[in-house]
């Protein structure tokens, strides 16, 4: 395991976001695409609360180095 990789999850009831901060470049994509979910300037980072999850999955599936990526959550039983 990379000691210099952090993992975040940030989940809302459909998704959850993997953020890998080893994989990230820095290209900007998700905060020029969707910056009320990502937004540097404020803590946590990601937000999903301010976006559908199908906004959300757009912007995570164009992040070009993989440092986002999501899965669905398990529905409730």
């Amino acid at each position: 395991m990379d000691k210099n990789n952090i993992i975040k999850e940030y989940a809302n009831n459909d998704i959850t976001v993997v953020w890998q901060s080893a994989k990230c470049i820095h290209s900007g994509n998700c905060v020029r695409t969707l910056h009320k979910v990502f937004n540097t300037k404020v803590s946590p980072w990601i937000q999903l609360e301010h976006a559908t999850t199908e906004e959300i999955i757009n912007t995570v599936s164009h992040c070009p180095s993989g440092a986002l990526s999501f899965r669905y959550n398990k529905a409730n039983d």
